[in-house]
């Protein structure tokens, strides 16, 4: 495959995704200069690593709340990771807001009910997927809290 279209591929999948260069290269050619698959495998393998991270504590994070503008309907979600410098990160609080908005919208009963939801900004994608995907981005646990939907 010609190097300047890997190189140009690599550049698209590190800005969506925030993941080394090395890793990037390495999973574009094993896709074959495939997009979709490379990140399949990435996620993949970022997956493989969160699994190793499993054990350990999450004692810092963020907690989200929304209202909707009727007053009526809030939400409140807390986002849990290892470290301040990620709790800080704007992906992380991003993910924290869309989170909220989710529980607003939807509601679950249970973490596993949520997790399994399909994202209301993008239904190709899981909630779940959401928080693995940032656990690979920042190669650190990050887990879903407790959360709670108020309405009258």
């Amino acid at each position: 495959m010609n190097q300047k279209i890997i190189i140009e591929k690599v550049k698209k999948i590190r800005e969506e995704t925030g993941l080394s260069v090395m890793q990037i290269k390495k999973a574009v050619e094993e896709a074959k200069g495939d997009e979709k698959k490379a990140k399949e495998i990435l996620l993949k393998m970022g997956l493989e690593k969160v699994k190793a991270r499993n054990a350990r504590e999450t004692k810092q994070g963020r907690v989200a709340t929304y209202t909707h503008n009727t007053g009526k309907i809030g939400a409140m979600v807390e986002l849990l990771c290892e470290t301040d410098f990620v709790a800080r990160n704007e992906s992380f609080m991003a993910l924290a807001s869309d989170l909220c908005l989710q529980m607003a919208a939807i509601g679950a009963k249970n973490a596993k009910e949520f997790l399994a939801q399909d994202f209301i900004k993008d239904g190709t994608r899981k909630v779940g997927d959401l928080i693995d995907e940032l656990n690979v981005k920042f190669g650190e646990k990050i887990v879903l809290g407790r959360f709670e939907r108020f309405e009258i």
